[in-house]
């Protein structure tokens, strides 16, 4: 929405917008007057910010942290050139930082990867009815993370821009966006670990504001796959409360994420420490996120006595039920993903206490966590 009411040209005030850092690196980023833009480890960010600027008659350095700068960029590149746009490598080839210089990029036909991030095509839906003629994308290959595709489509179209997507095709007109006063919704990802705590602690009842059972985010999924473990979600005009008075263990968990990846860690965490053995396909984005997610999780797992297989492309993550001994007193380590922070810090419950490595790595999405978790109870320390 920060991205949109900048090509608007609009000031509507936007309400529940998070505090996260990857909200106020991208408002710092549009509303600073300097020619280099440092987003951090946004990567959310990064992308939607390359294509936005390649609209701007400005010339323009985006540049990130360390991991970003080996974070792939080559394809949203590769298609904002095609388009017009005038964008260099200023140190690896593929990746970032950039030099952005903003021309009058014109619109048009292009095909672009369906399995790459998502994020690359929601950045060239957005500045597509800014473009000239609009703009009709191709999806080639095998399409990863649609509910991301769809829920960029339902904003600009709550925003006045007629978009269409049949699942292959994606067509832009050129329009003008209209952005009004906007309610925000709460971020689903961001419950999913209190979905986790209530599945781990039978008896929990949990009330989390501003979301909605209709929502557009493909992570209010989280209600269907934690019904599986016997939590109940009961939704009113205020939010949705959880229940689990009656936790249920199932044989196995089978699900495909490739809709909703950012809920991975969680459920893997979730399951392992009810003893629920599982098979995740659709988790080959997770190799490119903040980290290598797969072998991030495989590691910090095996440190509390879990070991998890997957193949070395990322298609699946698995647990048969394959135990070893835990080391005594483990640090989780988080290689700066806040996912990895707070999916493992509720093996608190079982376990009676967890360390966490580098823990304000969750003001990425989810500054309050660490309090929220302490209004539910729990006691935080520094080690």
């Amino acid at each position: 929405m920060l991205i949109i009411r900048s090509l608007a040209g609009s000031h509507a005030k936007l309400d529940n917008l998070s505090e996260s850092d990857d909200t106020n690196v991208l408002r710092k980023a549009l509303e600073a007057k300097s020619t280099i833009k440092d987003v951090g480890h946004a990567g959310t960010a990064m992308r939607f910010l390359t294509a936005l600027l390649s609209t701007r008659p400005e010339e323009v350095v985006l540049t990130g942290s360390d991991r970003m700068k080996q974070r792939p960029i080559g394809p949203l590149v590769t298609a904002l050139r095609q388009l017009g746009a005038q964008i260099e490598y200023m140190e690896k080839e593929g990746c970032p930082p950039l030099k952005i210089s903003g021309e009058n990029i014109t619109g048009g036909n292009i095909d672009i990867e369906g399995g790459i991030s998502s994020q690359f095509i929601s950045a060239l839906m957005m500045v597509g009815p800014l473009l000239e003629g609009g703009l009709r994308m191709n999806l080639t290959g095998s399409v990863v993370s649609s509910t991301y595709i769809m829920m960029t489509m339902n904003l600009m179209k709550q925003c006045g821009v007629g978009v269409s997507f049949d699942g292959r095709q994606i067509i832009v007109p050129r329009q003008p966006y209209s952005v009004d006063r906007f309610m925000v919704e709460s971020d689903w990802s961001g419950a999913s670990y209190w979905y986790q705590v209530a599945a781990l602690l039978p008896g929990s009842g949990i009330a989390l504001p501003k979301l909605a059972e209709e929502s557009l985010q493909g992570d209010v999924v989280l209600v269907h796959l934690f019904e599986l473990l016997g939590v109940e979600s009961r939704f009113s005009e205020d939010g949705v409360t959880l229940y689990s008075d009656n936790i249920e263990i199932p044989g196995k968990v089978e699900y495909d994420f490739t809709g909703c990846p950012d809920l991975v860690q969680t459920c893997a965490v979730t399951l392992c420490a009810l003893g629920v053995p599982f098979l995740f396909a659709g988790t080959q984005t997770l190799l490119v996120k903040e980290t290598d997610r797969i072998a991030a999780l495989r590691t910090e797992l095996q440190k509390v006595g879990f070991v998890l297989d997957s193949d070395n492309s990322g298609e699946w993550i698995s647990w048969d039920g394959t135990s070893c001994d835990p080391l005594k007193d483990p640090v989780i380590h988080t290689y700066h993903d806040h996912r990895m922070a707070m999916a493992f810090a509720p093996l608190a419950i079982p376990f009676g206490s967890i360390i966490i490595e580098d823990p304000m790595v969750v003001t990425k999405s989810y500054p309050g966590y660490w309090t929220d978790l302490e209004k539910a109870g729990f006691g935080i320390a520094p080690v």
